[in-house]
């Protein structure tokens, strides 16, 4: 009985949404045009207890030759750590798309949808972090004014261990 009246409820929470529910959102979240160029992300990365357990700034650079494209980014951790990673991204015309990076396990999913994208992928973390491999749910919401909000789940063993909470906008000049 129990079971039968779970099935029936409505799902709740991040890991719950799916592309076609921001389907009707605008400004459409176009990767080429949006990521593309000089850009800067600040963030905050929660940890499993909710508070936050460190604070970044990262350049980002990128650059497209058609449904090609590259991503540099360069972080600058609050703790003076730096760690630097390159995206190789393949759009197709469904607005899916896909990438790979060094730490990266197999290869990024992504879709686009309206004013979002949705982006699933395994990270391997440094050795100096444990080398443990997280899955990963990034969303990307477009603001009217051009500003990426971006918001990751990260997850071991179903269980989420930390969450980032971003902003991604053209750098200044």
């Amino acid at each position: 009985m129990l079971n039968c009246l779970t099935n029936r409820l409505p799902s709740f929470g991040f890991t719950n949404q799916r592309s076609a529910d921001y389907a009707d959102t605008g400004p459409n979240l176009q990767l080429r045009e949006h990521l593309s160029g000089n850009l800067i992300s600040e963030g905050v990365i929660f940890g499993p207890r909710g508070t936050v357990v460190s604070r970044f700034v990262a350049d980002m650079q990128g650059t497209w030759d058609g449904s090609r494209g590259t991503l540099n980014e360069a972080f600058a951790f609050s703790s003076g750590d730096t760690q630097t990673r390159r995206w190789e991204l393949s759009t197709g015309n469904d607005g899916r798309f896909w990438g790979t990076a060094a730490d990266i396990v197999g290869k990024m999913t992504g879709e686009t949808s309206g004013a979002t994208a949705r982006m699933d992928y395994r990270l391997r973390l440094e050795a100096d972090a444990g080398g443990h491999v997280l899955s990963v749910t990034d969303w990307m919401y477009l603001t009217e004014n051009g500003t990426i909000l971006n918001r990751s789940h990260m997850r071991k063993f179903g269980v989420k261990v930390a969450e980032l909470v971003a902003t991604i906008r053209r750098a200044p000049g």
